[in-house]
C-alpha cells in the first residue's frame, strides 16, 4: 500500500511541476520576448522552488488560485470598492 501513495504522490509532484513549468514559461515569454530565455528562466525557477525549496510549491499552489480565482473573488466581496 506504501508502494501505491509513494507513487500517486511523486505522479502529483511531477505534474505539478510541469504545469508550473508550461505557467512560468508562458508568462516569461510575454515579458522577456525570448523563448530561449524563457525556457532558461521557467527551468530554473522550477528547479529551485521544486527540487531546492519544495515548501514554496504551496506558495506557488496559492499563486495560481488567486490569479485564477482572487478578481473575481474579491469583486464579490467588494473589498477594494468604497
Amino acid at each position: 500500500m506504501g508502494f501505491i501513495l509513494g507513487a500517486f504522490e511523486a505522479s502529483i509532484w511531477t505534474a505539478i511541476s510541469l504545469f508550473a513549468l508550461v505557467w512560468i514559461y508562458s508568462w516569461a515569454k510575454g515579458n522577456l520576448g525570448s523563448a530561449k530565455l524563457a525556457i532558461i528562466f521557467a527551468a530554473i525557477i522550477v528547479y529551485l522552488t521544486f527540487y531546492q525549496f519544495p515548501e514554496l510549491v504551496w506558495l506557488f499552489v496559492a499563486l495560481f488560485l488567486f490569479a485564477t480565482f482572487g478578481k473575481e473573488l474579491f469583486d464579490r466581496v467588494y473589498i477594494f470598492k468604497p
